[in-house]
C-alpha cells in the first residue's frame, strides 16, 4: 500500500485547509485509515481516524468540532478538512492505514503498518 498526502500550506490562524490522502492498490475499503500529526520536538499524536465503510469516526480530544475526516472508496481517498485553524495545530500530517482485518479503528499509532510520507500545515497567528 502506498499512500501519497496533499493538501497542506500556510494559513492564517482561523483559516482551513483540506487535506488528502490517495491509496494504491485494490482494497483501500478494507482498510481503516486515520491521520496523525506530529509537531516540531513533539510526539506523534492521533488526529482523525474513518473506518472501513465510513460509517464510524473518531477525533483527537484538541479537536473539538473543528475537523472532518472522510472517505470516497470508489477513489481510494481519504481527506480530513481543517476548520478554524490554530497555530498550535502546525505539524506534518500523516495518513496512515490500518490493514489488521479483525479490529474496530484505533487510534494507536502502532496498530498502522503504512503511512504517508507527510504534507505540512503551517497556521500563522
Amino acid at each position: 500500500v502506498q499512500l501519497q498526502a496533499s493538501g497542506g500550506g500556510l494559513v492564517q490562524a482561523g483559516g482551513s485547509l483540506r487535506l488528502s490522502c490517495v491509496a494504491s492498490g485494490r482494497t483501500f475499503s478494507s482498510y481503516h485509515m486515520a491521520w496523525f500529526r506530529q509537531a516540531p520536538g513533539k510526539e506523534r499524536e492521533f488526529v482523525a481516524v474513518i473506518s472501513r465503510s465510513g460509517g464510524r469516526t473518531m477525533y483527537g480530544s484538541f479537536v473539538k468540532g473543528r475537523f472532518t475526516i472522510s472517505r470516497d472508496n470508489a477513489k481510494n481517498t481519504v481527506s480530513l478538512q481543517l476548520n478554524s485553524l490554530e497555530p498550535e495545530d502546525t505539524a506534518v500530517y500523516y495518513c496512515a492505514a490500518d490493514t489488521r482485518y479483525y479490529y474496530d479503528p484505533s487510534t494507536n499509532s502502532d496498530n498502522y503498518y503504512y503511512w504517508g510520507q507527510g504534507t505540512l500545515v503551517t497556521v500563522s497567528s
